[in-house]
């Protein structure tokens, strides 16, 4: 198997803290700068898988960055540079503490959700009559935040958010209106590759001035769901599942050995094999979702590479 990059442990100059998140790891510079590194350490149901997938770092770096190039006159970002195929280097940000999920289509969790006979998603309705993978009649906000007791995501209601102080009235109008400029931008680019924008996420901060900013990644396969558009509606028609690109593939195959996420249950082991045909399904995505070729980096020494690469940014960094 090739090398794989799983955990970081830099010192950068002016370094002040280090956060590390489920597969990103962040650095806090001084002069408020954050670096931002994508390991190929994979999550889901909130557990970090005990094996990474070569590539999936670079993969989610190159989508987000390009992307957030792609919304930036839609929407401010944190972005500065990205100076290693794994690395974004951008503002500090005070992260609002909701995640802004949105819907175009009745998949994933919920699908689950709905089909356990529920018809409220966040407070939000969903229709009566649908089958799974159905278009919504318009994009649902269905926000979720971090429980207060462990550290998985938990749906949660626009005025719950609100009755809360999580965020206050003012921003949460912007946070929507920013959600939804984003989804429709997102799906307009995954239109243009022969995709569907099925559902994603996005993250908010308020820099040190009060201006609010994307954050984090953007429409990547961590973050968001795709289906290939060609064939979407005979496949519905004949209710057989979607040709899909996202993480849910992973999902389903934990699902299908005894994995859930949930207390008392084992990850089930990662082949050589398999962890390669994960790999190949995110340079899949990367191809599909950008037109670009992928360009594999070099792992021969992907720490110091990133050091190298790092170091040499911040030694030319001029702040505004």
């Amino acid at each position: 198997m090739h090398s794989t990059i799983f955990d970081t442990n830099f010192e950068f100059p002016g370094q002040l803290k280090v956060y590390k998140g489920k597969v990103r790891e962040v650095y806090y510079l001084r002069n408020d700068l954050l670096v931002m590194i994508a390991t190929d350490r994979l999550s889901a149901f909130d557990v970090v898988m005990p094996k990474g997938i070569p590539y999936k770092g670079q993969i989610l770096n190159q989508i987000a960055t390009k992307m957030m190039s792609a919304t930036e006159d839609l929407v401010p970002n944190w972005l500065i540079a990205s100076p290693d195929p794994n690395v974004a280097i951008g503002h500090l940000c005070e992260p609002f503490k909701v995640e802004m999920v949105i819907r175009g289509y009745l998949s994933g969790h919920a699908a689950r959700e709905y089909n356990s006979g529920k018809r409220e998603l966040c407070g939000v309705p969903m229709p009566d009559g649908m089958k799974v993978n159905d278009r919504f009649p318009e994009p649902i906000i269905t926000p979720a935040t971090k429980a207060e007791k462990g550290n998985h995501d938990e749906d949660i209601a626009r005025q719950e958010i609100l009755d809360r102080g999580l965020v206050s009235e003012e921003d949460y109008k912007i946070l929507e209106d920013y959600t939804r400029k984003l989804f429709k931008r997102g799906s307009d680019l995954a239109a243009a590759r022969g995709l569907i924008l099925v559902d994603t996420k996005y993250e908010f901060g308020k820099t040190s001035d009060g201006k609010i900013v994307l954050i984090d990644e953007i429409h990547t396969p961590d973050s968001s769901r795709y289906f290939y558009a060609d064939g979407y509606q005979d496949r519905q028609d004949k209710a057989i599942p979607q040709k899909q690109l996202s993480k849910e593939f992973v999902r389903q195959w934990l699902i299908s050995n005894g994995f859930q996420g949930l207390e008392g249950q084992k990850v089930p082991d990662m082949s050589d094999d398999y962890i390669k045909t994960v790999s190949d399904r995110y340079i899949e995505l990367f191809e599909n979702i950008t037109g670009d070729t992928f360009v594999r980096s070099d792992l021969s020494n992907i720490h110091e590479r990133i050091e190298k690469n790092v170091l040499n940014f911040l030694s030319n960094y001029q702040p505004n």
